[in-house]
């Protein structure tokens, strides 16, 4: 009978205390998550029952270990004199994978004496491993008398055991990543592969060149990026080279190929080795494939994009007879997601996602909406994965969780796996405990610079935290019964602290004011919305100029022309510079838009005063990239800037215009008549629109 230490540990508090621990207790007591103690939970059943004894809880959610005294006894004989084990199986599969990983062939007895399990056990891991491996391109082929090898190209390789510690060990390595930054960390070697000092350069490098960009990380994409770099060097160490040229054109990955270089530069010279170009293309690929940017930082202007997701949401609400085309929140969300998983795909990039058996299990009609929407409508991708489509209906469950507000208390929801998920959770939590009021989402990062965590009522969180003097609930990013039950328990219990200073306080006077203020803050921000939209319509209709151009001019000449005249009218400053950002833009892909003769030319850029949306019509078509590729025949040049720091209404009321001008035929031909009236009319018509649906206004 194997045991591990921990599974020993929980026995022996049990006995000691008998109905005095909870499951909760226990996690504080051993500093683990509830999760792992759940985990252990049942394995701990299974022990006691070799001794006739049951494990039950009272009605206070104590642990007791139930049976005939002579049994208790017969099983405290057991745990002292036996020597726990304490690696477990999902940590000597990740051994099993880096041994295969390292060498090009294995013997099988060697691997089993290696690992310290029977060659029958390590068939059933070999047969785990293939099956996982197989999404990644990658064969484990054993042959008896010969050994074990992996069959593929080496960059699946690199990627597969980038998601492997992602899948299975991403509590583990956001904890030791943070104790590495506060020099906390002892061991010599994290999790059998990452060597302190060579994470903490990798991490050193992302972060500084991270922190050069304007765009906003979610805490997942930034940590698999780690991942990815460090993994590629532990490869070039140990002799493992790409093998395969990146096919991929300088444009799509431009950025990304830039960050790279900035962070492989830094870690050549701070380790001393090199990185080979396939190397950087590879990484760069992969960055382009990741899910760094949260919600709020991707482009308003990704028209032919925006416009598929639009019609996404919009068949997801007619199957599901609900109305969710108005949710900009959940729009920017799929946008976001989106970009980097159509890449993924067309890239066969594979994705996982760990809670996709749960997501379709929990969510079956949503998820079949969904799936049908996003088949029918990006029709060129031949096979849609099921990890991806779970991932979106994390989304939509938010969005459509979120309409049934109705609650009470303050929370904070730390959850670093991504904004979908974070939201998602969010959005349970209202749902199933009516009594929480106000829910906060923060990143590991966040908390750990002077957040006031005394604010908050309740403290969620779906990773085991770095923290101290802060006492937290560990759940599931999709909340199940048992964390349900836990919450509302611990709100139960923790009665007279939740009220304490508000509302059950004595004193009349002080219940109005608290009152009032919330009113009164409620209304402020508002006013502020109202404010954003206003100002955003007013400035686009103000600034609106329709040029017809007479000769034939180049387009630089045009926007060259058009930016000054916005100069000249105090719109915005240094025009130079805005022309150069406009030309940068147009080197990373098409303006194009396919199907039409308009391109519209973007920027955000701080020497933008005001929004602004102007058209020129040319004399003669102007041959453009098209956002697809293919050139488009140009006779429409639209032009759309705006500041670089932009409200959640600014984007939403920039998204309205550039999506409207695709959205039906009778647009298209609108905004491409060259009549200045018409334009105007169109633009009026999708404000009063959006005020309509936004306010339920009526004209």
């Amino acid at each position: 009978m194997y045991i591990t230490s921990r599974e020993k540990a929980i026995i022996e508090l049990i006995i000691k205390t008998s109905g005095k621990h909870t499951a909760l207790s226990i996690a504080s007591t051993l500093n683990v998550s509830a999760r792992t103690i759940q985990r252990d939970l049942k394995a701990v059943e299974k022990t006691i029952q070799e001794f006739s004894l049951k494990l039950v809880r009272n009605n206070d959610e104590g642990l007791v270990i139930q049976g005939k005294n002579e049994h208790i006894f017969r099983l405290i004989q057991h745990m002292i004199s036996t020597n726990p084990i304490d690696q477990p199986p999902q940590e000597r599969k990740l051994r099993l994978l880096l041994a295969v990983m390292e060498e090009e062939l294995y013997k099988t007895q060697v691997l089993a004496s290696h690992l310290e399990i029977s060659t029958a056990t390590l068939a059933a891991y070999l047969d785990e491993l293939a099956k996982w491996l197989g999404n990644f391109q990658i064969k484990l082929i054993r042959k008896r008398g010969v050994g074990v090898k992996l069959e593929g190209i080496e960059a699946n390789k690199r990627r597969a055991l980038v998601h492997y510690f992602l899948q299975y060990f991403n509590e583990e390595l956001i904890e030791k990543m943070y104790l590495l930054e506060k020099g906390s960390l002892s061991e010599k070697k994290i999790l059998h592969y990452f060597i302190p000092e060579n994470l903490r350069a990798v991490s050193a490098s992302v972060n500084s060149a991270f922190n050069s960009e304007h765009a906003r990380f979610a805490d997942s994409g930034h940590l698999e990026i780690i991942l990815h770099i460090y993994i590629t060097m532990q490869r070039i160490e140990s002799r493992f080279f790409v093998n395969k040229d990146v096919i991929l054109s300088e444009r799509e990955i431009s950025d990304e190929y830039a960050i790279m270089r900035q962070i492989t530069s830094e870690l050549e010279h701070k380790l001393g080795l090199t990185f080979s170009e396939k190397d950087i293309l590879n990484l760069a690929q992969n960055l382009k494939g990741t899910k760094l940017r949260e919600a709020e930082s991707v482009p308003y202007d990704s028209i032919v994009l925006a416009q598929m997701i639009k019609n996404v949401i919009h068949s997801v609400s007619n199957q599901l007879h609900l109305d969710l085309t108005r949710d900009f929140s959940l729009f920017q969300g799929l946008l976001a997601h989106m970009e980097p998983a159509l890449f993924r795909i067309k890239q066969k990039l594979a994705s996982f996602n760990p809670l996709k058996e749960e997501i379709k299990r929990k969510y079956p009609i949503l998820f079949m909406a969904v799936k049908n929407s996003v088949e029918e409508e990006f029709k060129e991708i031949d096979h849609f994965p099921d990890d991806e489509i779970a991932f979106m209906v994390l989304h939509f469950g938010s969005a459509l969780v979120m309409q049934e507000e109705n609650l009470v208390i303050r929370a904070l929801v730390i959850c670093p796996t991504g904004i979908g998920t974070s939201k998602m959770l969010m959005s349970r939590i209202k749902k199933e405990i009516t009594e929480i009021d106000e829910i906060d989402i923060k990143s590991i990062k966040e908390i750990t610079e002077e957040v006031d965590l005394s604010i908050y009522d309740i403290i969620l969180s779906t990773v085991r935290l770095p923290i101290v003097n802060a006492e937290y609930i560990l759940v599931n990013p999709l909340l199940s019964e048992e964390n349900i039950l836990t919450i509302k328990t611990f709100l139960k219990n923790n009665i007279e602290n939740l009220t304490k200073d508000k509302k059950y306080q004595k004193g009349a006077k002080q219940d109005l004011s608290t009152a009032a203020n919330k009113k009164k803050m409620a209304l402020s921000e508002m006013l502020n919305e109202v404010k954003d939209i206003q100002q955003s319509i007013e400035a686009i209709l103000h600034n609106f100029r329709f040029y017809q151009v007479d000769k034939w001019k180049s387009q630089e000449q045009i926007l060259k022309n058009m930016i000054m005249k916005a100069e000249a009218e105090n719109l915005l400053t240094n025009p130079a510079v805005i022309m150069e950002a406009l030309k940068e833009r147009e080197r990373k892909g098409g303006l194009g838009i396919p199907n039409t003769n308009i391109a519209l030319f973007h920027t955000r850029n701080e020497h933008v005063r005001e929004l602004i949306f102007q058209i020129s019509h040319l004399p003669d078509t102007c041959l453009v990239q098209g956002m697809d590729g293919n050139d488009v025949a140009m006779k429409n040049l639209l032009l759309m800037l705006a500041p670089s720091e932009l409200s959640i209404r600014e984007q939403e009321i920039l998204s309205l215009i550039s999506t409207n001008i695709i959205e039906t035929d009778e647009a298209i031909l609108v905004f491409s008549s060259a009549n200045e009236k018409m334009i105007c009319k169109k633009l009026e018509t999708i404000f009063v629109e959006y005020l309509q649906s936004n306010f339920k206004i009526s004209q």
